[in-house]
C-alpha cells in the first residue's frame, strides 16, 4: 500500500477517535437526512444494492461522495467490520480527506 494510501486511512481513524466519522449504510442515511454529513465515502468494492440504496439517499440531500479503497481496508483503518460506506461529518477534514483522495488518484492515474 503506498504511502498516500496509508495517510487516508491514518485520517479515517483519526477521524473514527474524533467522532468525526460515521459508517453503515442506515446510520449514514439517517445523517445525511439530519444534514450532518459533510462527505461519503464508498468502497469501491460495495455491493450493487447497497450502492443503488445510498446513491438514492446522497442525491435526495445533495451530499458530496467519493469512491475510494477497499472496504476491508476502510473498515479495519476505523475499527469497525466490512463497512462499505462512510461518512464524515466534519467540514474542515472532509476537506483534508477529499484533498488526500484526490491526490492519491491523481497520482495512480499518472502512474498509468
Amino acid at each position: 500500500m503506498a504511502g498516500s494510501d496509508e495517510k487516508i486511512l491514518r485520517y479515517l481513524g483519526l477521524a473514527k477517535r474524533g467522532r468525526m466519522l460515521i459508517s453503515g449504510i442506515n446510520t449514514c442515511t439517517y445523517a445525511m437526512s439530519r444534514g450532518k454529513v459533510s462527505l461519503v465515502i464508498l468502497a469501491e468494492d460495495i455491493s450493487e444494492n447497497s450502492e443503488k440504496k445510498i446513491l438514492k439517499e446522497i442525491r435526495k440531500n445533495h451530499t458530496d461522495f467519493i469512491r475510494y479503497g477497499k472496504k476491508s481496508d476502510l473498515s479495519h483503518a476505523v475499527g469497525q467490520e466490512e463497512r462499505s460506506v462512510f461518512a464524515i461529518t466534519d467540514d474542515q477534514f472532509a476537506k483534508t480527506i477529499l484533498k488526500e483522495i484526490m491526490r492519491e488518484i491523481d497520482r495512480r492515474r499518472v502512474c498509468e
